[in-house]
């Protein structure tokens, strides 16, 4: 075992050093499956015989281990149940005893479990917690909140439900009253310590911990002891957000203190209560306004005020640095939230009021800072991810920007003027003295900008403005300038604003105004200053994202003058860095050359060697070390825009010069790589659909077929959409390679999961589409097997929604024998009989549930090939008859018309952000698939049904008329007359017992 330990821990060790990271991995994850191996990793953590860096690995590792195989997906353990066992015993007495960088692991850890095991399969959590809290030993108390919080703070963000508030309950019933005598109790400590500076961090650690807790308890409804004590906890709260100290004020002014923590989370609660109780708060209330509003006016502007680092470890691979709001955002946010209700924001309603507010509050928190100067010069990247709209919520100037919106909502107009004469004065003050005072006018078009803007999105930027002001006057009076000007004669953050102005204002803009700034706004990527042409990527960027009544606001022949100099000055920035780290630290530059191939289509057809060139270059470079999500995701946008506007015309010539770029990421298994280059080469096959299949994709037909390569699930959609590109221009290679049983193997391995399900079936059906049903005829009857199998074993909504479009996929399907009757008997060969139960229980219910209106005409296809046709739906299952034609109806009252793909692009507008390596899939949509009608014959579906139907009733001598009819449903009416008046429409009557039936 000490042998195993010693392994374990050198493994640990060597997946630090990035040129042996992968080995490492591979050989820990080919470990993980041993009995044992969870509990050795937490015998490492709480080791001190190992380095801490070791320990902390061993605790990482530890977590990821569980988020992998704690649970499948049926909630059942992956891990063996003495394991679990042992797991559970050992982790909360250790988290109580390790350092704290080691608890947050932990933590994390025990919130991964909690998620499928608290409480009902954890039942003793609480109590073993509860029974570990002690009056005054703050380091085992904190270890005990930590395990606290990671479960509970799951709470904060989830929808109210029976189940949620279940657990709630359970927490609260054990977990209340002894949280309230600690809180007390740490209060009390505190006071004797006050002199005693290692006991008093340790203590103020417990009491931060304590309110992040009671925001827990609270998220979801007012906790009854915290209500039936409310004035004693809160004049506890009080004292500590006006408690000072000097043994916790921290030297540097650059790093938070325990005391700078605690009145951060105090303001948070503080918020919460003002927003969701205010009933039982409001008599409280005032008096933390005033305080808060001391706090404000008295905190200096040092940064130790603005965040509280969590965690710069290096071990934090892959990982930004976590940040924390802290006094200063939180106390502006609370004021926000008072300023919300009608009844306090009085309280700032008059000038003399509403002029302290600016001087004292507003402006010390808007003025620029040396701090942010020095965040300029030094971590540009940092500076602009603060300050972008958006994304500098953890900002002063953000949180001072949201209060003084909030109190435009209230009194627009006084605001307006009281605020619009603090912005002359700046003005006047920068006039005066360009060179000295130019914070001064950085100062003024912020606070602009903060009262000008009323309704902002990050696709939009301000749609709606302060109808006092006039931001197109501001701009040519104050900003124009700025942007003409050289670089040397203005100030770089001057240039930052001006840019800013447009990337904020664009959509108050109109396009001949904004193609008349376009040239300006380029020209600056020629500055040397980071931030400038970075903002200049930002905002060319979004411009030409901007749409106008759903259409692209920008052409190609808009942006055929630019394209070039636009391309050769992103690409001159992007690898003017010599790091592949550093090459893709700018995700911005990357994503306006992303932009430009989307915006300028194929007239770049004169600059595509060149910029096909410079993207492949990229993709050598940074596949040896891809650190950064979002800029590798718009590489592969980039080459999925080259492709999918180039390709149609010079396929051969693109499959050329990607082959080996794309072959070498495979060869190379860059993982992070791989699902983005399956896309393409989908993409790339796609393209040219009529043409054979190039003998590169046959060498890789029997590679894609690998097991281990669909263990991925990040690779699983990519993988299904290469096969059935593959398939559509070569299925006879398959079959010829006697390949089909290990397709069907990866269909059936993909069916088995929740996760996979919906692909197996995207994969099924284009085994019927391309392979002739003679050669799928020796497997047709298990693959039904198998899903009739999982759908009486664990069907879910996804699963039995797929079936169903399946099912009728089939029967519309008059090709090689498939069919109505193929449907019937194929089921029915399974189990005899099984059709009926199957076709009322699953499928029948199911169709109205499907939502897409290509998933809504194959059914309206199928069923009337059902109703029409099938000579087992007019016999033995003859009863199914008539719902069948209620559901065709009910999908007829509004026949669905599937897309049509009208080659449009445009980027997913989801936060980019959340963009990160593992396991899941990350779609291009410049690689979006082309929207296809597989019955593109039917035309009008409601005339087509009823030739369908008249067809089907002289084919088979009036079988249709004669079917029993429905008095329940429309007396006067045989069903035939009811669906051949759908095609005019049903009466009202009748659409009325319809819905009833």
């Amino acid at each position: 075992m000490a042998a195993n330990i010693q392994t374990l821990a050198q493994l640990l060790d060597t997946s630090l050093i990035p040129s042996q990271n992968k080995q490492a991995e591979s050989s820990l994850r080919a470990g993980e499956n041993q009995e044992g191996f969870a509990p050795l990793l937490l015998q490492i953590v709480a080791s001190d015989s190992f380095a801490s860096n070791t320990r902390l690995a061993a605790a990482l590792y530890f977590k990821n281990l569980l988020g992998r195989n704690w649970t499948d997906e049926e909630g059942h353990y992956k891990m063996a149940e003495t394991e679990v066992v042992a797991v559970k015993q050992d982790l909360v007495g250790l988290m109580i005893t390790v350092p704290p960088a080691l608890q947050v692991q932990l933590g994390e850890a025990i919130s991964i479990i909690a998620e499928s095991d608290f409480w009902q399969r954890w039942e003793t959590l609480i109590d073993d917690l509860v029974s570990k809290l002690t009056p005054d030993n703050a380091q085992v108390n904190n270890g005990v909140l930590q395990v606290a919080h990671a479960i509970f703070k799951r709470w904060r963000p989830l929808f109210r439900s029976d189940d949620l508030f279940t657990e709630i309950n359970h927490v609260l019933r054990k977990f209340t009253a002894p949280f309230l005598k600690l809180m007390e109790a740490t209060d009390q400590q505190i006071t004797q310590a006050q002199d005693n500076k290692p006991a008093l961090d340790g203590y103020f650690q417990t009491l931060n911990l304590i309110i992040k807790i009671s925001f827990d308890l609270n998220c979801q409804d007012l906790a009854p002891d915290f209500e039936e004590n409310l004035a004693t906890i809160m004049g506890l709260l009080h004292k500590y957000l006006t408690f000072t100290n000097p043994l916790l004020v921290t030297g540097d002014d650059d790093e938070s203190g325990p005391l700078e923590r605690v009145k951060a989370g105090i303001c948070e609660f503080l918020q919460l209560f003002t927003t969701k109780y205010e009933d039982v708060f409001d008599e409280m209330l005032q008096n933390f306004v005033n305080s808060t509003w001391m706090l404000l006016t008295t905190t200096g502007p040092e940064p130790k005020y603005d965040i509280v680092s969590i965690s710069n470890s290096p071990l934090c691979l892959g990982k930004e640095q976590q940040i924390t709001k802290a006094v200063h955002a939180h106390a502006l946010q609370f004021l926000t939230a008072v300023a919300r209700s009608g009844k306090h924001a009085q309280n700032f309603s008059t000038v003399t009021v509403l002029e302290q507010v600016v001087e004292k509050i507003i402006l010390p928190n808007m003025t620029l800072r040396a701090s942010d100067e020095e965040l300029f010069e030094d971590d540009p990247i940092e500076f602009i991810r603060r300050d972008l709209e958006g994304s500098d919520s953890d900002t002063r100037r953000r949180a001072a920007t949201d209060f003084l919106r909030q109190l435009l909502e209230q009194f627009d107009k006084t605001v307006t003027e009281v605020v619009y004469k603090y912005i002359n004065h700046y003005l006047q003050d920068y006039s005066s003295n360009p060179k000295a005072n130019w914070r001064s006018k950085d100062t003024a078009l912020y606070l602009f900008s903060s009262i000008a803007a009323k309704g902002t999105t990050e696709r939009k930027g301000v749609t709606h403005t302060n109808l006092l002001v006039d931001v197109v006057e501001f701009f040519q009076s104050h900003i124009a300038a700025d942007l003409i000007a050289p670089f040397e004669d203005v100030q770089p953050i001057l240039k930052v604003d001006a840019i800013k102005y447009l990337y904020t204002f664009r959509s108050q803009l109109t396009k001949s105004q904004l193609s008349d700034a376009f040239p300006l706004l380029a020209r600056h990527f020629g500055s040397p200053n980071y931030v400038v042409y970075s903002y200049t990527a930002i905002t060319v960027e979004r411009l030409l994202a901007m749409t106008s009544d759903g259409e692209p606001l920008f052409h190609p022949d808009d942006l055929r003058p630019y394209a070039r100099d636009l391309f050769e000055n992103l690409f001159r920035l992007i690898e003017q860095a010599v790091t592949p780290e550093k090459i893709q630290e700018n995700e911005y530059l990357m994503r306006c050359v992303m932009r430009v191939i989307i915006v300028a289509r194929d007239t770049t057809g004169s600059l595509v060697e060149y910029v096909l060139g410079e993207l492949i270059k990229i993709t050598g470079v940074v596949s040896k070390n891809p650190s950064n999500p979002r800029f590798i995701h718009y590489h592969f946008e980039s080459l999925g825009g080259i492709i999918r506007f180039v390709a149609p015309g010079q396929p051969e010539s693109l499959e050329n010069a990607l082959h080996d770029p794309f072959m070498a990421v495979l060869g190379q298994d860059v993982t992070e790589f791989i699902p983005y280059v399956f896309q393409l080469l989908a993409l790339l096959l796609e393209s040219d659909a009529p043409a054979p299949l190039p003998r590169r994709y046959k060498d890789l037909m029997t590679p894609l077929l690998t097991p281990a390569l669909w263990e991925s699930r990040g690779n699983v959609p990519a993988l299904v959409r290469l096969l059935q590109a593959i398939m559509a221009r070569g299925a006879s290679h398959f079959v010829e390679n006697n390949q089909l049983s290990a397709i069907l193997g990866i269909f059936q391995k993909l069916v088995a999961s929740k996760l996979t399900e919906v692909h197996a079936f995207e994969l099924l059906e284009a085994c019927f589409i391309y392979f002739p049903l003679s050669t799928l005829q020796p497997f047709v009857k298990d693959i039904f097997i198998i899903l009739l199998t999982r759908l009486n074993g664990s069907k879910t909504d996804a699963l039995s929604q797929r079936f169903a479009r399946f099912f009728y996929f089939l029967a519309a399907r008059d090709k090689d024998g498939t069919g109505p009757d193929f449907v019937v008997g194929t089921i029915d060969a399974v189990q005899a009989g099984i059709f009926g139960q199957l076709y009322g229980a699953v499928v029948l219910p199911d169709t109205q549930k499907l939502q897409r209106p290509a998933d809504r005409k194959i059914a309206v296809v199928g069923l009337t090939k059902l109703v029409a046709f099938s000579g087992g739906l007019a016999a033995e299952y003859h009863k199914t008859w008539p719902g069948s034609v209620v559901a065709l109806l009910k999908l007829l009252e509004v026949p669905p018309v599937p897309a049509q793909d009208d080659g449009g692009v445009d980027l997913h507008e989801a936060d980019i952000d959340d963009l990160s390596f593992g396991a899941t899939f990350t779609r291009l949509n410049t690689c979006k698939k082309k929207a296809v009608d597989l019955f593109p014959d039917t035309g009008d579906l409601k005339k087509w049904v009823g030739e369908q139907l008249k067809e089907g009733d002289s084919k088979y001598g009036g079988r249709v008329r004669q079917i029993p009819r429905m008095p329940t449903f429309c007396k006067e009416l045989d069903l035939l007359t009811v669906i051949l008046r759908s095609k005019i429409g049903l009466k009202p009557s009748c659409r009325m017992k319809l819905r009833s039936f």
